[in-house]
C-alpha cells in the first residue's frame, strides 16, 4: 500500500473513488485528501495496478473511514480488510468508525465492527454506524 498524494487525480483513483461516493463528488473529495492534513488516501496495488483505496480522516486518536473501494474484479479477496489493517497498523487509533449502507454492512461486521442502525438517514436508505475499538481493534492491527 502507498499513500496517494499526487495533485492531479489519476484516472484509476477517480474510478475507485466513484465506487465509494457520488461521481459528482469525486474531485471535491480528492481535493480534501490533498489539502487536509487530517486526511490520508492510500492505494492498494497488485502487480503495479491500483485495485483498491482507503481514505481516512484522523482526529486525535480516532479514525473515520471516509471512503473504501475495491475494483469489482478484485472484491471478495480480503483486500478491504487488508487496507483497514494497514491503516490501523501504521497509525495510532483508539477507534475506527465508518458509516455505510446495507450493501456493505456485512463487510464491516465480518471484520469485527460493532454495527448500529442509524435508521433511514435518506429517504428509503437505511444507514449503519460501524465501530471498531478496544481489543478487537488491537487484534486487527496486530494480525497483519
Amino acid at each position: 500500500m502507498e499513500i496517494i498524494q499526487s495533485i492531479l487525480i489519476q484516472p484509476a483513483v477517480k474510478v475507485l473513488l466513484s465506487y465509494a461516493t457520488a461521481k459528482t463528488k469525486v474531485d471535491q473529495e480528492y481535493d480534501f485528501y490533498i489539502h487536509s492534513p487530517a486526511r490520508k488516501l492510500y492505494g492498494y496495488y497488485m502487480n503495479q495496478e491500483l485495485v483498491g483505496c482507503i481514505g481516512i480522516e484522523i482526529d486525535d486518536v480516532h479514525c473515520v473511514i471516509k471512503h473504501i473501494a475495491v475494483s469489482p474484479a478484485h472484491r471478495g479477496k480480503g483486500i478491504g480488510r487488508e487496507m483497514i489493517q494497514f491503516s490501523s497498523h501504521h497509525n495510532s487509533f483508539s477507534s475506527i468508525y465508518a458509516e455505510t449502507d446495507r450493501d456493505a454492512v456485512m463487510f464491516y461486521k465480518n471484520i469485527g465492527f460493532h454495527i448500529t442502525s442509524l435508521g433511514e438517514k435518506y429517504p428509503g436508505v437505511e444507514r449503519f454506524a460501524c465501530l471498531l475499538a478496544g481489543a478487537t481493534l488491537l487484534q486487527l492491527s496486530t494480525s497483519t
